[in-house]
């Protein structure tokens, strides 16, 4: 290893760390406060929009990255901004003598708004690091990628044994850790603009020019369509998960069992998963190739699903534990696989809009879809019913219905995706 990528790798590793963190803090447990603040049939609504922003923020904000402001020092302004409108909602949460949903949700709105962008743009530098200094993506990101897991862990549990995971100060300590990551960001290495003289600027000198350029080739509008798909399960256990496993405290025979208390500690056990998973993602892809770890990606996902619905926080602890362990297969092996096949995809300067084009895809339209379609689901299943023996009847039976929907993707997926052979390696 060059004596410059010893330095490289932890400056690269801390920002995935607070990247994550920031989002670890509020991600999970949203719903959980949601619950508790009498907005738990708007659950869906707060965890879409989220989706439907990054339908075209991520995109928007990579195509400037690329061609006027360098992806580090957007990675700045996105974070300063997030930063402000987070922290309002969350002293607007903790203050306000009556929370209303308008409010809370026009300001978190914004700040999400700036957050998802951020995502993609941490994404951007480090490629771009890497790349100047010659290093093999496929190798050293997941080496780098895992700190972002571990972050994301770490601010869980404090949300979690600081009892923050049922109020509005894990919006608080989303916006500190983003302001520390504003503050951090800019010591980071510069990613250049694009020069926009040359001739491939004809074709992709706006964002629908480079869309349709990504979209010309079948294989990859093919992959794009599937993100689209596999997307709709991405947010679905985030946004209802921790509420189920806390659900079970209601239920007399579960009531007073650890995990129905400490839902976040447990679903922690998710990304521990994760950060373990995204070791394996070199060696699977060299060994199955993109398409097939994707696959195991969507099945994993049914197996989720299928395990949330069948287990319990006393017996059946097991299953909910196996069904976190599934996560970091489910999560890793689409999410990063796929974001190092958008790389490979990009012919040019436009990484940093390829990354928010795949985040467009399967974090926007499919994300809102997903919560959308869930939200109904939930809804319909399990909040239209008062006692807590019926709810959690209903909560079975959603979640084999997203496990279902998962198999029929997977199926889908293996007959028509073909991994696209020209990808830049």
């Amino acid at each position: 290893m060059p004596s410059a990528s010893k330095y490289i790798f932890p400056r690269l590793a801390l920002m995935t760390f607070l990247e994550f963190g920031v989002w670890g803090a509020y991600l999970i447990s949203l719903g959980n406060f949601l619950g508790h603040t009498g907005l738990a049939t708007r659950i869906g609504w707060f965890y879409a929009v989220q989706c439907v922003i990054s339908l075209f923020m991520p995109a928007l904000a990579g195509y400037i990255a690329d061609r006027y402001i360098p992806a580090q020092r957007m990675l700045t302004i996105c974070h300063l901004l997030f930063v402000i409108f987070m922290g309002s909602a969350g002293f607007y949460a903790l203050t306000a003598p009556g929370l209303e949903f308008w409010p809370l949700f026009g300001l978190y709105t914004v700040a999400v708004g700036f957050f998802m962008p951020t995502i993609a743009l941490s994404n951007a530098v480090t490629f771009s690091t890497l790349r100047k200094m010659n290093l093999n993506t496929a190798t050293c990101f997941p080496k780098i990628r895992i700190f972002g897991t571990v972050g994301f862990i770490g601010a869980m549990l404090l949300v979690n044994f600081t009892q923050f995971q049922t109020n509005a100060w894990q919006l608080v300590t989303a916006a500190a850790i983003s302001l520390l990551l504003a503050l951090y960001s800019f010591t980071l290495p510069g990613v250049p603009v694009r020069q926009r003289d040359n001739t491939t600027e004809q074709l992709s000198g706006n964002l629908a020019g480079f869309i349709a350029e990504m979209f010309h080739r079948k294989n990859t509008a093919v992959f794009f369509l599937f993100a689209v798909l596999i997307g709709v399960a991405l947010q679905i256990t985030n946004s209802y998960g921790n509420l189920y496993i806390s659900s079970f405290s209601r239920l007399p025979e579960f009531a007073g069992t650890w995990g129905a208390r400490n839902a976040n500690a447990l679903i922690s056990i998710s990304q521990i998963s994760e950060a373990l998973c995204i070791l394996l993602l070199p060696f699977c892809i060299r060994k199955f190739g993109i398409k097939n770890v994707i696959m195991i990606a969507i099945i994993a996902w049914s197996a989720r699903f299928a395990m949330l619905g069948a287990g319990n926080t006393g017996s059946g602890m097991w299953l909910i534990i196996l069904s976190c362990i599934v996560y970091g297969i489910a999560f890793d092996f689409f999410n990063i696989a796929g974001s190092m096949y958008a790389d490979r995809l990009t012919v040019g300067g436009n990484r940093s809009s390829a990354q928010g084009l795949f985040m467009a895809m399967s974090a926007g339209i499919g994300g809102s879809a997903g919560l959308l379609i869930a939200q109904g689901v939930v809804n319909r299943l399990v909040f239209a019913h008062a006692s807590p023996e019926s709810q959690h009847i209903g909560w079975e039976t959603s979640w084999f219905i997203f496990a279902g929907y998962a198999l029929m993707v997977a199926i889908l997926f293996s007959i028509f995706f073909k991994e696209d052979s020209s990808a830049q390696r």
